[in-house]
């Protein structure tokens, strides 16, 4: 009996680990893990930019590459206007938070099967993991930001107190950025053909967004339906707060807000819904 009743004392687990009831982890464990996201932050930080010749260049060389193609084919050839703003700079300030987007979209979406042995081995938020692209975006658009400031000092643009509202317009895009990456990494740890789907769609995206035109050129009869894009109420918000133009319709800008709303609360909700199979999955 004794040796019966210590094999049980040994073979029964102390503590039995369940999924959490509710929509996502608890701000307890968010905070007590808090240096794990440190790590994968600084991590992919490190990924990114090992053994590249330009390094952290990079964060600024793309849309500089991207600012000029655009002002050369849509700019100069194709005439589209912009709002009596220099066309190159117009297009970089709607670049910048673009990028942001579809970077951290394209890195997030994987980032659950990059990270598969450590997700199968240690618990911790698995949303870290997705949180850590967007950090690294953010981290490029601070690089960046610094050439269009550069650029608003060549076109001697009046930088005016309206510029403290970028971080407002940035959070909003972080916000989206965040929920569009729980939704694909999510689905992309099943079906893996999201993945190979998601360079298309950011590319589509990027062309139904107001990056090389402005809004204006859509019928006003269709703006509000256009704003259901979350990104048309990001690109027109940082213009608006780095040049004062064109206007800011508060309207499509506030149908924008509960599109990104939206896109995050569900997201939220739909990867913590699947985040306890990621281990059978991945």
């Amino acid at each position: 009996m004794t040796g019966n009743a210590e094999h049980e004392r040994l073979v029964t687990p102390h503590f039995v680990v369940t999924p959490r009831k509710g929509y996502g982890p608890s701000w307890r464990d968010l905070v007590a893990f808090r240096e794990v996201l440190f790590f994968l932050i600084w991590r992919d930080i490190k990924v990114r930019y090992r053994q590249s010749l330009f390094g952290i260049a990079w964060a600024v060389l793309q849309p500089l590459i991207l600012m000029l193609v655009f002002a050369f084919f849509f700019g100069y050839l194709g005439g589209l206007s912009s709002g009596g703003v220099p066309y190159p700079v117009f297009v970089l300030a709607a670049l910048l938070p673009w990028q942001l987007f579809a970077n951290s979209l394209a890195s997030a979406a994987s980032s659950l099967v990059t990270n598969q042995d450590l997700i199968t081995k240690v618990y911790f938020p698995r949303a870290f993991v997705v949180f850590s692209s967007i950090g690294v975006g953010l981290i490029d658009f601070a690089f960046a930001f610094a050439l269009l400031v550069g650029f608003l000092v060549f076109y001697d643009i009046d930088i005016t107190l309206r510029l403290l509202l970028v971080p407002v317009v940035v959070t909003l895009a972080v916000a989206m950025s965040l929920g569009a990456s729980l939704w694909f990494a999510a689905l992309n740890a099943r079906y893996r053909d999201v993945q190979i789907a998601i360079p298309f769609l950011v590319q589509t995206w990027m062309f139904a967004s107001p990056i090389a035109y402005a809004t204006d050129i859509v019928p006003e009869a269709w703006r509000s339906l256009y704003a259901v894009n979350p990104m048309v109420g990001v690109i027109d918000g940082i213009r608006w707060a780095v040049f004062g133009e064109p206007a800011l319709s508060l309207g499509a800008f506030g149908i924008s807000c509960l599109a990104v709303a939206f896109v995050l609360v569900t997201g939220w909700m739909f990867f913590h819904r699947t985040e306890h199979s990621f281990a059978d999955v991945l």
